[in-house]
């Protein structure tokens, strides 16, 4: 598929860039706050800001691209990433906290963009292919986790202003992906719904398109609250550093190598089946994480931790798009991103607290209910399928 559908081609190839401008971003830009910020409690702001971006954008761009189709929307989402970048270098070469700040938002707003690349390949698709599409989009993720630690450090020092070609190095992946989406292939779009709270309604009385939104939000809540609480549990526990690079390493490849078996599974054995299975590989986590605090329980639980994300994310997907016509297809898309952004600025903003608070065992303990939650919605949607 990726070598024959040129869609799918170039969604995979956005979706590396995107995921490497985002791994830079992460790794830089919480040090470039505490270096500019006025006071160290300010640090975090930028990554707040981010956060706030893609929240500010998930639903405006999902309507836009109902209206005016996937290409500008995308294209118009890329094109903030290279705004932000610049911004953000401009605000490192000045000093400029506030200027570095306001180049946050934009870039949110890209990373809003750059989830729809998975619901644009399923556009590109017959309907026995849409799982494999999805997934293999979101696989380019794997281009990133194994080339952008190295990008990252290289960009940083490559001027004599510290992190300025960093920042500059996001604007120039996000515009090689801006010239990507402009070629990218779209038919027709289908007459935009009215966005509205009726149809809203209507949508969410519907028990398939609430197992889709409830399993992508559990399976991207867990994945960030314990992501970002890895690195601070290995610190209390006395890692060294390395270990934790270690184990963030692994947990990118668990996140993305996946799709490449995960949109065969699906178009298999359909997506509440891998839904299931995505619950079950976050369980083993959990487990693994509560059974010790050496260097090795730490990245078996993380990668265990990508992987059940990883087929949570894409069973979810494809499980929307068997629950809406496509004249509503702006308006779902949008409330599962939206649903998606919200759970990821909590869990970014409770990790810290939670594992100073109640410690590692309790965050892994609390994985379970909200599994559990995710499960109970998938049911009635079995049950369903079983009566057809």
């Amino acid at each position: 598929m990726l070598l024959n559908n040129p869609s799918i081609r170039l969604l995979f190839a956005g979706q590396a860039l995107y995921w490497s401008c985002a791994m830079i971003g992460i790794t830089l830009t919480s040090l470039v706050g505490l270096q500019l910020a006025p006071l160290n409690a300010l640090a975090t702001l930028p990554l707040a800001l981010m956060v706030l971006g893609n929240l500010m954008a998930v639903q405006p761009l999902s309507l836009f691209m109902q209206r005016h189709g996937r290409r500008p929307g995308l294209m118009l989402g890329a094109g903030c990433g290279v705004a932000g970048g610049l911004l953000c270098a401009l605000g490192v070469w000045l000093g400029d906290f506030i200027l570095f700040c306001l180049g946050a938002l934009p870039i949110g707003a890209y990373q809003a963009s750059a989830m729809y690349y998975r619901f644009a390949a399923l556009e590109a698709v017959g309907e026995a292919h849409k799982g494999r599409a999805t997934a293999y989009v979101v696989g380019g993720g794997v281009c990133a986790a194994l080339l952008a630690p190295s990008l990252s450090l290289w960009s940083r020092d490559a001027l004599d202003a510290p992190f300025v070609g960093a920042y500059l190095m996001i604007a120039a992946l996000a515009l090689v992906g801006l010239l990507l989406m402009s070629r990218l292939r779209e038919g027709q779009a289908p007459s935009p719904a009215r966005a509205s709270l009726v149809a809203t309604r209507a949508l969410l009385a519907r028990p398939l398109v609430r197992a889709a939104l409830a399993t992508t939000a559990v399976g991207h809540g867990l994945m960030i609250l314990v992501m970002n609480a890895t690195p601070l549990a290995m610190k209390f526990c006395g890692l060294p550093l390395e270990s934790s690079a270690e184990v963030i390493r692994w947990h990118m490849l668990g996140m993305f190598l996946p799709a490449f078996v995960a949109g065969p599974l699906v178009d298999r054995l359909g997506s509440r089946r891998v839904a299931l299975l995505g619950s079950l590989i976050l369980l083993g986590s959990a487990a693994i994480a509560l059974a010790g605090l050496q260097p090795a329980h730490f990245l078996a639980s993380s990668f265990l931790l990508g992987v059940g994300w990883n087929l949570m994310l894409v069973a979810g997907t494809t499980l929307l798009g068997e629950g809406h016509s496509a004249e509503e297809r702006g308006q779902a898309q949008a409330m599962m991103e939206f649903g998606n952004s919200l759970v990821a600025a909590c869990g970014s903003f409770a990790s810290g607290a939670l594992i100073a608070g109640i410690g590692w065992d309790a965050v892994n303990l609390g994985m379970l209910p909200l599994l559990a939650l995710a499960l109970l919605m998938l049911l009635p949607v079995r049950r369903r399928l079983a009566a057809e």
